[in-house]
């Protein structure tokens, strides 16, 4: 079985697949303080609540768009399922060319989501990813990765109004009933709403106009689904693209050589 672990900014997704199908998916909130035991305790528990037998984890793979994250989750793979984990960086065999200027930049994330959306949906497309930033990523036909657009995220737009306006409240988020709010809470909401349903179809706008020809679009992320209800543009929503390329990694690229010494040395870098 293999260990998917997705981390982002603001949660980490631990999925285990057996091979057919994802047998679960549990998440917790990014901490990087928050050490492989105390990671072991909680996961292995819900391992044990979904009939899961730890033991027959034997690969892990990691995604993270935080660094400082990375060395407790290689531990946890290590110590608990002694296994090396695969860590998802641009020079590895993704099955496709990473056509940007600087492909090391590029967030773990975006390179997953391009390759399980060509791989499901084939191309061209534009993933559209709303996490704690909003990506669009976009994938040619051969599945090569052109780029994309990094805008801020929903959460992150609510709380900076929030707090840089002394009298406006903390909303949720929400597709309101009328475009023009009567009072102050559904005229944040229908801001946030309809300002990002229009900030999605203008920047798909541009991005097909500068490719040049159709594309696809799929979303992914927790608000995925909730923005496709407002709008045309968005033609497929897929929670598990993110897994699914962290799976599809691992089975292009062979299993890390697991060097028993490495848990005896707390300073090894994990940089490599």
């Amino acid at each position: 079985m293999l260990l998917a672990v997705d981390a982002g900014n603001t949660n980490v997704v631990f999925a285990v697949h057996d091979g057919k199908e994802w047998l679960g998916r549990w998440r917790i909130a990014t901490r990087t303080d928050r050490t492989s035991d105390e990671y072991a305790v909680w996961l292995l528990a819900l391992f044990q609540h979904a009939g899961i037998n730890a033991n027959n984890v034997t690969r892990c793979v990691i995604g993270t768009v935080v660094p400082a994250a990375l060395y407790n989750l290689r531990r946890l793979c290590r110590d608990w399922f002694d296994t090396e984990p695969l860590i998802a960086r641009a020079h590895l065999n993704w099955g496709f060319e990473i056509r940007v200027d600087q492909p090391n930049e590029v967030g773990a994330d975006r390179l997953l989501n391009a390759l399980a959306s060509h791989t499901h949906y084939k191309g061209p497309l534009v993933v559209v990813d709303f996490g704690t930033a909003t990506t669009f990523d976009v994938v040619d036909s051969d599945g090569a990765y052109l780029g994309g657009v990094i805008a801020p995220g929903i959460n992150l737009s609510i709380e900076a109004l929030h707090r840089a306006a002394a009298r406006l409240p903390r909303i949720g988020i929400g597709r309101p009933q009328a475009v023009i709010g009567r009072s102050t809470v559904p005229a944040m909401q229908s801001g946030i709403y309809w300002g990002y349903v229009g900030l999605i179809e203008g920047i798909i706008s541009r991005i097909k106009a500068e490719y040049g020809g159709p594309l696809k679009v799929v979303a992914t992320g927790g608000l995925a689904s909730l923005f496709a209800e407002g709008t045309l543009v968005i033609e497929k929503t897929d929670p598990d693209i993110t897994l699914e390329g962290l799976r599809l990694l691992a089975d292009r690229n062979p299993v890390p050589v697991f060097h028993h010494s490495a848990l005896r040395d707390p300073l090894r870098s994990d940089s490599d």
